[in-house]
């Protein structure tokens, strides 16, 4: 048996809760929880909320992430994936979303728009030091292991 999770609806548009789309499924499909269908012209973001609020166990998160088939035919994103909802947050689960196609997309009530995985994390603090042990990599950043 999984992790249970509180979860209780809200909002005024009633939808599916997350649920997985097959048994080996991680991630759960969200859902808009809009009245009337939103259309995104190529550049534009909304945020589209999904009727629910959960009420995450400490030690984990929530990673809200794009839906592979949404993000490669539509260009339907989360641009900031994956988002994270922390085990404090009580209030409306939303999904910023982005149209990076090319074309307008329509979201319509009710549809799948983006998936929830659930993580254990580790909550660090941080020790200030005057110098870090140095490493083979050293402060090498971005592409520093190649050319290209």
């Amino acid at each position: 048996m999984g992790l249970k999770i509180a979860i209780t609806r809200v909002g005024d548009v009633s939808v599916d809760l997350p649920q997985r789309m097959t048994e080996g499924s991680v991630g759960m499909d969200l859902r808009a929880a809009l009245k009337l269908a939103l259309e995104l012209v190529p550049g534009e973001r909304a945020a589209i909320p999904c009727g629910f609020a959960i009420a995450i166990p400490r030690g984990y998160e929530g990673q809200v992430r794009p839906r592979s088939g949404l993000a490669l035919k539509q260009g339907l994103c989360v641009p900031n994936s994956p988002g994270t909802i922390d085990p404090d947050y009580r209030g409306e689960v939303a999904v910023i979303v982005a149209n990076f196609g090319n074309e307008t997309v329509r979201i319509e009530p009710g549809q799948r728009v983006a998936q929830l995985v659930i993580c254990p994390v580790v909550v660090a603090d941080f020790d200030e030091v005057e110098e870090l042990e140095p490493s083979d990599r050293g402060s090498g950043g971005f592409g520093h292991t190649g050319s290209a």
